[in-house]
């Protein structure tokens, strides 16, 4: 049996914020109505930085919406339509301080597809130089520079717990070992 595409019927905003939008829709499948609640994301970019003697830039934030500190890759959202490149170079810059000679694109996942629309463009970005970091006024980051054995120990230790970080350091891997 092929599995049925769904029609949207019809969509009704629900909340309209700086970031995200939600929507509740009903979806037409195979004749069937069913209800849907999206979110709504303007797509991101992330970078797996590395440098020049392997050593992986990783960055530690506080989170909010889960009340903790995460250990993760720098990445930023796309501003409208912003080629995503463009948007991994700026967030490598702003949050590292670094930039790159030597990008490799390394996917595309779907973070939460049950219920947000949100894609993560992924780099993989070599050759880099330090410079300044340029934080949004409301961003505390503290960098870490970490080999890939230890931030295999640290996988192996739930010590990552950022969704876009586990799928990008998979991704990356067979590139940097």
């Amino acid at each position: 049996m092929a599995i049925p595409e769904e029609k949207q019927k019809s969509s009704d905003l629900r909340f309209d914020g700086k970031l995200i939008k939600v929507t509740y829709d009903i979806a037409d499948i195979a004749g069937k109505e069913a209800w849907r609640e999206v979110v709504h994301h303007p797509g991101a970019a992330a970078i797996v930085p590395v440098l020049d003697d392997g050593r992986i830039v990783m960055e530690r934030q506080y989170r909010y919406a889960i009340q903790t500190p995460l250990l993760e890759i720098p990445a930023g959202k796309l501003d409208g339509s912003e080629d995503p490149l463009v948007c991994a170079k700026r967030e490598l810059q702003e949050e590292t301080g670094y930039t790159a000679k030597h990008w490799d694109f390394l996917g595309t996942i779907a973070t939460s597809a049950g219920f947000s629309n949100e894609k993560i463009h992924i780099y993989l970005a070599k050759g880099l130089t330090a410079g300044q970091t340029h934080f949004d006024d409301d961003e505390y980051v503290e960098l870490s520079y970490m080999k890939v054995p230890d931030l295999l120990e640290a996988l192996r230790k739930e010590e990552v717990k950022d969704a876009k970080t586990l799928a990008a350091l998979l991704l990356a891997l067979p590139k940097l070992m």
